[in-house]
C-alpha cells in the first residue's frame, strides 16, 4: 500500500492555497493543501506497526513550531510545479530528517524543500505565464505545525488520514 507523511495548514491557509489549486493542480479534489514531510512510499502493512511507533516517538521528541510560507516559487524545469514556499527553518528539516530515518528511512528522489503545492503538471508556456503573475504575489502566512499525518492512498488515488501525531517535546 502507499503511504505518505504531511502537515496540513490551518483552514485559512487552506483556502488561500485551493484558491490557486482549483485552476492549476489536477490533484485538487484527491488531497487538501499540505506540507510532505515524507514522499509517497510503498510499505508492508505488517510493518505498520513498528512504522507508527517510530513516528510517534518523532512526535513525543519535536516541540511545535512555526515556519512562514514567504513566496510563490517554481521547480521547473526539474518537473512543472508551482508552490508556496514555505521558508526553511531548523524545526522543519529536524522534523523531515527524524521521519524519515529508522523503520521509515529510504533515498529521497528530490531534496528536501518544504512547500505548499498550489499548480503541477502544467505545459511550459503555461507555467512561465502563471508564475510570471504569482511571484509579485506578496506573501508572509505564518503556519503553526503542532500535528502532522500518516496518510495511506485510496484505490480512486485520494489520500486520506492513516493517524495523526501530535508534537509534544
Amino acid at each position: 500500500m502507499k503511504y505518505g507523511i504531511a502537515i496540513f495548514p490551518e483552514k485559512k491557509i487552506q483556502d488561500i492555497a485551493n484558491s490557486y489549486r482549483k485552476r492549476y493542480d489536477p490533484h485538487y479534489a484527491l488531497i487538501p493543501p499540505h506540507i510532505t514531510l515524507k514522499e509517497p512510499f510503498e510499505f508492508d502493512e505488517s510493518r505498520l506497526q513498528d512504522a507508527t511507533q517510530h513516528l510517534e516517538l518523532v512526535s513525543r521528541e519535536t516541540a511545535p513550531f512555526e515556519t512562514l510560507l514567504h513566496k510563490v516559487s517554481t521547480f521547473h524545469p526539474t518537473t512543472n510545479v508551482l508552490y508556496l514556499a514555505v521558508q526553511e527553518n531548523e524545526s522543519i528539516l529536524t522534523l523531515h530528517e527524524q521521519v524519515n530515518s529508522g523503520e521509515l528511512f529510504h533515498e529521497r528522489s528530490y531534496q528536501f524543500i518544504p512547500h505548499i503545492t498550489i499548480g503541477q503538471k502544467l505545459p511550459a508556456d503555461e507555467i512561465h505565464d502563471i508564475y510570471g503573475r504569482l511571484r509579485m504575489v506578496n506573501v508572509k502566512l505564518t503556519i503553526r505545525v503542532d500535528r502532522f499525518h500518516l496518510l495511506y492512498q485510496l484505490e480512486n488515488g485520494s489520500w486520506t488520514i492513516y493517524q495523526t501525531f501530535l508534537l509534544r517535546g
